[in-house]
């Protein structure tokens, strides 16, 4: 599950930045909003709450959360500890709440300007959280 829940990290990352990156090109340029970004916003949507999923089976199994349930204040006083345990969960659940509400009020907006705007804000503001909460040291 730990395996899995890394890899797939791999491709909700690239998808999100990618989608990230069209919706800014999209926004500057001022593109029509086409099929192939509903598309891209719809499938990024639904790697990252596949992650969630995913991430959530694996939190519950893991030696963090059994750690915080054991004893909280250790694992809240070792910073290491603290980010599997609290922070990386935490961050990553705002993420993807953010990339769905994105994803909703985009669908609201009638102009291409706007739900360009719409997936730059909230699917950017996700990548961010997203980029400062990965546990970089367990990927390399």
């Amino acid at each position: 599950m730990k395996t899995l829940h890394s890899y797939w990290a791999y491709i909700v990352l690239v998808v999100l930045i990618f989608t990230v990156v069209n919706a800014i090109i999209g926004l500057v340029q001022k593109k029509e909003f086409t099929h192939k970004e509903f598309r891209l916003g719809l499938f990024t949507l639904i790697t990252a709450h596949i992650q969630l999923l995913i991430g959530l089976g694996w939190y519950f199994m893991s030696p963090w959360y059994k750690a915080l349930k054991a004893n909280g204040g250790e694992v809240m006083k070792e910073s290491a500890a603290r980010l599997l345990a609290v922070e990386h969960p935490l961050m990553m659940i705002i993420a993807i709440a953010l990339i769905t509400i994105g994803w909703s009020k985009h669908k609201k907006q009638v102009k291409s300007e706007a739900k360009f705007k719409t997936f730059a804000i909230f699917y950017g503001l996700a990548l961010v959280l997203i980029l400062a909460r990965i546990p970089w040291s367990n990927w390399f």
